[in-house]
């Protein structure tokens, strides 16, 4: 069980929607930005960050991550932990990723596992790769889409290849379900297959994502919500912004008895000696 406050991360646009599916998807440096201010004040801690080049489309280039970073930290100082993106998004293969990482350097990255878990890659490179991010410091949360992911991820740390750290897992709900949509007892597989000690979080698809993070919130997991998997509010409404998706699950983890963490607490879970 969690000792830590729930943490709300924000992933409010992701690697494919653009500005035509919802006119407060935020894409550009300045938008993600407004975005990430209006986030922080209804609850989320955490934002989960996609850049995108000039025309529009998904990218890891280093450049062009320090100009968001840059401008979303003069948003929201330090009371946000901004999290960037390795993911492939059909751009991008396992060397270009894990490159990209070591020398952005970012304070919070998320890894999809199957993404560099690949021949080009190796055992060995997984190991060097972890083992960096451990010396580095920069707070690991690993994307797990399935229970064979999470089997092959408690494989890894059995072995040795994974070393000990502070990570932490993101459960992806319903990402081969009809129609793209969550069900909150999409969680009972991965709790069941759970045997390690990672603080969890878990993201969900469609207009369920709020019963979806809120079932994790009560089985002592975390939350993620945004545009990046839903633009939807519990009612059945188009979310207006990313904020009142926040601002949704805040509720929720109210209704929970459960405090939100602040950036904070979260530095100090993840990178406190």
């Amino acid at each position: 069980m969690n000792t830590l406050p729930l943490i709300l991360t924000v992933a409010p646009n992701g690697a494919y929607k653009q500005p035509t599916d919802h006119p407060a998807l935020p894409i550009t440096p300045t938008t993600l930005a407004a975005t990430a201010r209006q986030c922080l004040d209804a609850g989320a801690a955490m934002l989960h960050l996609h850049i995108r080049d000039s025309a529009g489309r998904h990218s890891l280039d280093v450049a062009g991550y320090r100009e968001a970073l840059a401008a979303v930290r003069a948003a929201v100082g330090d009371d946000m932990v901004l999290q960037v993106t390795s993911e492939a998004a059909r751009v991008y293969e396992a060397p270009a990723q894990i490159a990209m990482v070591r020398s952005l350097r970012p304070e919070a990255v998320s890894v999809g596992l199957r993404e560099i878990d690949q021949p080009a890659i190796g055992e060995a490179g997984l190991a060097d790769f972890f083992a960096w991010l451990v010396r580095e410091r920069v707070m690991t949360q690993v994307i797990l889409y399935d229970v064979k992911d999470l089997q092959r991820w408690q494989q890894l740390r059995t072995k040795g290849v994974i070393p000990d750290g502070r990570w932490s897992l993101l459960f992806v709900l319903g990402r081969y379900s009809a129609r793209q949509t969550s069900d909150p007892r999409d969680l009972v597989p991965f709790l069941h297959a759970h045997d390690g000690d990672e603080p969890w979080a878990v993201c969900a698809f469609g207009a369920t994502e709020n019963a979806c993070v809120m079932a994790a919130a009560a089985l002592g997991g975390h939350m993620r919500v945004g545009f990046e998997n839903n633009m939807t509010l519990s009612n059945g409404e188009r979310a207006p912004d990313n904020a009142a998706l926040v601002a949704q699950a805040a509720r929720a983890a109210a209704c929970l008895g459960h405090p939100l963490a602040s950036a904070k607490q979260i530095r100090e879970q993840f990178c406190a000696d």
